[in-house]
C-alpha cells in the first residue's frame, strides 16, 4: 500500500492572504498558473481534478473553481465528460494570438515613448540582462519566461493598465503557442533586439520603434508558427472511386 504524499506546500505563494478560502485558490491558481505559463505542463496534458485536489490538499470544488479561471483565460480546455487539459492552442489561435499582439503593443508604443524614463528603461535592460544569461546557459523555459515579461513590462511603461492586462494574457498564451509549435531553438526573442527598441524609445523614436515591434513580432511568429492548418481528412470513398473509375478505362 502506498504512502500518502503530503499536500503541496503552498506558503512561499502565501503572499499576505491567508491560506483559507479565497487566499489558498488564489495561491493553487497562482501554481497552476506558473506550471502553465513556464511550460512545465506541456499542452494537452490532463488535469484531473482529483489528483489536483490530493496533491493541494483541498476540495475538489476548490480545484474546479481554479480550472474554471484558467479556462477563461484560454490556458485550459475543459470538455464535457472528458475533464480539463492544458490547452493546445490551433495554428488558427496561434495566429491569431500573434495578430492581437501586434494591435496592442504596436498602438501602445507611442504612450510608452512619451512616459519613459531612464530609470524606467534601466529597468527593462536589466530584464535583458537576465535573459541574456539564462540564454547563455541554455535554460530555454527561463528565457522565453523573461522575455514575455520584458514585453509586458515594456506596456507597463505606457501607463495603461488595460493595456497592459490585455497584454499579460496575451503573453500567457503565447507561451502555450510557443510549447505547442515552437522548435527547440524557436520562441523566445533575441536579447540583442530587445537592446534595440530600448534605444529607440530612449531617442524618443515612436515611429522607428512602432516599425520594429511590428517587425519584430512577425519574426518571432515565423520562428514558431512553422505549420498550416491540418488538412481536413480525404474523402476516401470518392478518391477510391476515382481510382477504380481510372483503372476501367485502362483495361
Amino acid at each position: 500500500m502506498s504512502k500518502k504524499r503530503s499536500p503541496i506546500d503552498l506558503g512561499s505563494l502565501q503572499s499576505e492572504e491567508t491560506m483559507t478560502g479565497s487566499g489558498r485558490d488564489e495561491a493553487i491558481y497562482r501554481n497552476l498558473y506558473a506550471a502553465i505559463v513556464e511550460n512545465h505542463l506541456e499542452p494537452g496534458t490532463k488535469l484531473p481534478e482529483d489528483t489536483l485536489a490530493e496533491a493541494f490538499g483541498v476540495s475538489r470544488t476548490s480545484i474546479r473553481k481554479v480550472l474554471q479561471r484558467l479556462a477563461y483565460e484560454r490556458l485550459v480546455d475543459i470538455r464535457l465528460n472528458r475533464g480539463a487539459t492544458v490547452a493546445q492552442p490551433t495554428v488558427k489561435e496561434a495566429r491569431d494570438v500573434f495578430a492581437a499582439r501586434r494591435i496592442v503593443e504596436c498602438g501602445a508604443i507611442a504612450q510608452v515613448v512619451a512616459r519613459a524614463t531612464p530609470a524606467k528603461l534601466d529597468e527593462l535592460r536589466d530584464i535583458v540582462r537576465r535573459e541574456q544569461e539564462a540564454e547563455a546557459r541554455g535554460d530555454r523555459r527561463e528565457s522565453i519566461y523573461l522575455s514575455g515579461e520584458f514585453h509586458v513590462a515594456l506596456s507597463r511603461l505606457s501607463e495603461n493598465d488595460t493595456i497592459s492586462d490585455i497584454l499579460a494574457g496575451l503573453v500567457s498564451r503565447s507561451s502555450l503557442v510557443i510549447a505547442t509549435f515552437g522548435s527547440p531553438m524557436s520562441g523566445s526573442c533575441r536579447h540583442t533586439e530587445h537592446h534595440d527598441v530600448l534605444d529607440l524609445i530612449a531617442a524618443g523614436d515612436a515611429d522607428g520603434a512602432r516599425e520594429w515591434m511590428e517587425r519584430h513580432l512577425r519574426d518571432v511568429e515565423r520562428s514558431v508558427v512553422l505549420l498550416e492548418e491540418n488538412p481536413a481528412a480525404p474523402d476516401l470513398r470518392r478518391i477510391l472511386d476515382d481510382v477504380a473509375q481510372r483503372q476501367r478505362r485502362q483495361r
